[in-house]
C-alpha cells in the first residue's frame, strides 16, 4: 500500500494495488474509488483530504504493520 499526499491540492491518494483500473466510482464529490475488472479496490482519491478525512497527522508503524491516522 502506498499513500501519497499532494499539499498543493490537499489531495490524498491511497494505492492498494498495481492492478489496471477498470472503473472509477464517485462516492461523493470529494471521494473516488478505482476498481479493477473484478471489482477489487485498486486506489482511493480524497480531495480536500484534511477536511474530508479530518486528518491532522499520518504515520506508519512498520513494527505493527499498520497506519495511524490522527484526527483533529
Amino acid at each position: 500500500m502506498r499513500i501519497k499526499y499532494f499539499s498543493d491540492t490537499d489531495t490524498a491518494l491511497l494505492e492498494f494495488s498495481d492492478k489496471e483500473i477498470a472503473e472509477t466510482k464517485e462516492i461523493n464529490e470529494n471521494i473516488y474509488i478505482d476498481l479493477d475488472r473484478d471489482g477489487n479496490l485498486v486506489s482511493m482519491t480524497i480531495e480536500h483530504a484534511m477536511k474530508q478525512a479530518n486528518i491532522a497527522e499520518l504515520s506508519y508503524c512498520p513494527s505493527f504493520g499498520h497506519i495511524i491516522l490522527v484526527s483533529h
